[in-house]
């Protein structure tokens, strides 16, 4: 089957999945990209995710959607900020690290962050795909930091890292940022290790660096479709 995937900014994606619509981590769309999918019509359950309370991952914009919104699916941090306690409860759904929630369409499990927030994992039941999207777990190694700050970043990271070995996804969205330089897939480059996906797009680039991966990126005997979309409303299908 095909899955179709739209670029909003950031870390923020669209993604149709059968008759499913998921919408991540969307601050900014000016394009009103998410609308026009919603008034297309096509789906029978929209479903709105925001990792954690970063301005760059959640605007209370998407209260705009509250009436065709399924659910809203947010990170526990959210629910402390001025913004989530905008949203009618209700309808909102708050996750901490390492728990579940499903309704008669998806499923959703949480993991930990090497920031704050969580990341996803969604499985739509109609047809087994899943999609995992990390917000922002990361190995964030930046350039200058002291030998000790660096040894933490890399500790959590890896320490989150063994809770993923083995995961199963037909697309994973994952960061590599164009700010940690010569770093910036060091991340992405142990996830794709130890998890198997049929696919990765790349997020959380807004110096729009253009990575592309290096031979050496992919696991031994390994290879997968890799995207890294530079411009919001840019569009790819992929067949899971």
């Amino acid at each position: 089957m095909d899955l179709s995937v739209t670029y909003l900014l950031n870390s923020g994606f669209i993604v149709e999945l059968g008759r499913t619509l998921l919408v991540f981590d969307d601050f900014e769309d000016q394009q009103d990209l998410v609308g026009q999918a919603i008034r297309a019509g096509k789906h029978e359950a929209v479903y709105l995710f925001a990792s954690h309370a970063h301005f760059d991952h959640f605007d209370a914009h998407i209260l705009s959607y509250q009436q065709e919104a399924a659910r809203y699916v947010f990170g526990y941090d959210i629910r402390r900020t001025k913004r989530g306690r905008m949203f009618p409860q209700e309808k909102v759904t708050y996750m901490r690290p390492y728990e579940e929630w499903e309704d008669a369409c998806i499923k959703v499990e949480s993991y930990d962050s090497t920031d704050i927030g969580v990341a996803f994992r969604v499985t739509d039941k109609a047809t087994g795909k899943s999609i995992f999207h990390a917000g922002d777990f990361n190995w964030w190694d930046w350039t200058g930091e002291t030998a000790e700050n660096r040894k933490l970043a890399e500790n959590a990271f890896r320490k989150q890292l063994k809770r993923l070995e083995g995961m199963q996804a037909a697309l994973a969205f994952f960061p590599v940022d164009g700010r940690l330089g010569p770093m910036q897939d060091k991340g992405a480059r142990e996830f794709v290790r130890v998890t198997d996906i049929g696919a990765l797009i790349t997020m959380h680039d807004l110096t729009e660096s253009g990575w592309q991966p290096a031979a050496d990126f992919f696991p031994a005997g390994r290879s997968f479709p890799v995207w890294s979309p530079q411009y919001p409303g840019e569009q790819r299908t992929f067949s899971v």
